[in-house]
C-alpha cells in the first residue's frame, strides 16, 4: 500500500499538517477555505454585475445622446 500523503497548510508563513491537527483545528481550516472560496465567488459576482452596469449606463449614454436628434427630426 502506498503512503498517505500529508496536506501542508501555511499559516503567517508557517507550515502545518492538516492530518496533526486536532479535529477542531482541522474544522477551523475547513472554515477557513470555505470562506475563502466564499470571497473569490463574490468578487466573481461583484466584478460581473460592475461590467453589467456599466454596460447599461453606456447604453442609457447612448439613448440620450441620440434622443436630440431624434425630437429634432420629429419637429
Amino acid at each position: 500500500m502506498g503512503k498517505k500523503e500529508k496536506t501542508p497548510i501555511v499559516i503567517n508563513e508557517v507550515e502545518y499538517t492538516l492530518e496533526d491537527m486536532t479535529a477542531e483545528e482541522q474544522v477551523m481550516v475547513n472554515h477557513c477555505a470555505d470562506i475563502e472560496n466564499k470571497i473569490r465567488k463574490m468578487q466573481f459576482n461583484i466584478d460581473q454585475l460592475a461590467g453589467g452596469k456599466e454596460y447599461w449606463i453606456t447604453r442609457l449614454q447612448q439613448s440620450l445622446n441620440a434622443a436630440p436628434a431624434e425630437v429634432a427630426a420629429e419637429a
